[in-house]
């Protein structure tokens, strides 16, 4: 969806700032509903998600700026320490359904709620992702019964395509929590086989402990009326989650300590720490000055797209690796043969292999097996300089995927080379 700058406010404070890509930017409907999402925003303040400082919908490249929070995903927390016990997941649970309180009141529905938006904080846990992500659901290439989110933690109704409410973030919030508990609500798979689990198999949910599978089970019910409201999860779970287990602690730091908050040039708080974008944060010190850890890449300089109020001196943002993490080791098992076709520019492509046929657009990804594929078609496009594939499923969903060639000879070898692949493996 964009590009994430680490960068300095004026006063000093460290925030990161996510920049639209320019095909978002050229789109009028995703300026309109990013200027919406980011005023909603603002309202929801910083006590359990990344506080946003500033932001300039109308600038060449739109722009948001919100407080850099350090610490680790809670997705790589898991990682590093292994599953969560009964304490820590409440105490997990009752932070996230006060966050998605705080949200909901605001008239917001997060809809991509999931470990890695989650940064565990040492004050706690912090929800991360608003305004662009909310914006590209409007815009983003999508199909006929696509959905926008993670698959695994999408609720029925979005992977259906249907009305969204914050009942889909109380499902997600039970999925997070079966994550957190060294489980997977729907298993593995393609991003299509976890979707039609969630809407028709019933959750995995033999990693929770047994006092709070109940409580899970209800979150993740297929009909959104069942699910419980934040605040009722928070009734059950507030008893044993006030005494700060830990939730939010990074192994190994210290505690931090936020200066209390002096006006901005712009007359709002400025941030008291430092937010990260969708992925993992870099781990960080405490407000003010950056510390760069000893083992991180240089940052060389950067500068921000024009009318950046009150932000400076921005670089690429780094993901460094947390400390506490460990490497595993390589896979004994032998890799994976090459797809028999591929297609690619910068930012698209298309994989067809004896698997079935994989579409890449913009870091997102869908694949489909070949038993549900139905058809696949293509086109030549922009006087034979680009190749548009569709893959149609039995189900009546279409999905297409466009491809820049630059030159008409290279989408001639790609169709050379895709004609007996197809006919290799699509149904007779």
């Amino acid at each position: 969806m964009g590009t994430v700058y680490l960068a300095r406010s004026r006063g000093g404070r460290a925030v990161a700032v996510k920049v639209a890509r320019p095909e978002l930017a050229a789109d009028p409907s995703f300026r309109a509903r990013f200027r919406a999402e980011v005023a909603a925003a603002r309202q929801v303040g910083g006590f359990h998600t990344a506080q946003v400082v500033d932001a300039d919908p109308d600038a060449e490249a739109p722009w948001l700026a919100t407080a850099y929070i350090p610490g680790p995903t809670l997705s790589a927390l898991v990682t590093a320490e292994g599953p969560m016990g009964e304490e820590r997941l409440r105490s997990l649970g009752a932070a996230l359904a006060e966050a998605l309180e705080a949200i909901h009141a605001c008239g917001l529905v997060h809809r991509d709620l999931k470990p890695g938006n989650i940064v565990m904080a040492p004050d706690g846990p912090r929800v991360l992702d608003f305004g662009i992500a909310r914006a590209v659901e409007s815009t983003r290439l999508t199909a006929t019964g696509s959905a926008f989110g993670t698959p695994g933690y999408l609720a029925p109704e979005q992977a259906l395509g249907e009305e969204v409410t914050g009942a889909a973030d109380v499902f997600a919030l039970g999925a997070v929590l079966v994550a957190a508990a060294g489980g997977r609500p729907f298993g593995d798979g393609t991003p299509m086989g976890l979707m039609y689990r969630a809407v028709h198999e019933a959750p995995d949910l033999t990693s929770v402990p047994e006092a709070l599978r109940g409580l899970v089970g209800r979150c993740l019910a297929k009909d959104p009326a069942e699910r419980p409201a934040p605040e009722e999860i928070l009734d059950a779970l507030g008893a044993g989650a006030g005494a700060g287990v830990g939730v939010g602690t990074v192994p190994g730091s210290a505690p931090v300590s936020v200066p209390p908050h002096e006006p901005s040039p712009t007359g709002e708080p400025a941030p008291t720490g430092n937010p990260a974008p969708t992925g993992e944060p870099v781990p960080g010190s405490a407000p003010g000055p950056l510390a760069t850890p000893a083992d991180a890449v240089p940052l060389p300089p950067h500068a921000l797209p024009t009318r950046t109020a009150d932000v400076q001196d921005a670089v690429p943002f780094v993901v460094p690796h947390p400390a506490t993490l460990v490497v595993p080791p390589q896979p004994s098992v032998p890799p994976q043969p090459a797809p028999d076709f591929v297609a690619a520019d910068r930012n698209s492509g298309v994989a067809v292999d004896a698997s079935g046929v994989s579409l890449h657009f913009y870091g997102e990804e869908a694949d489909f097996v070949w038993a549900e594929i139905g058809a696949v078609r293509y086109e030549r496009l922009r006087r034979g300089r680009a190749l548009r594939v569709v893959v149609h499923l039995y189900d009546g969903s279409v999905y297409d995927c466009e491809v820049d060639g630059r030159r008409a000879a290279r989408v001639d070898e790609w169709i050379l080379g895709l004609d007996p692949v197809l006919a290799r493996y699509l149904p007779a």
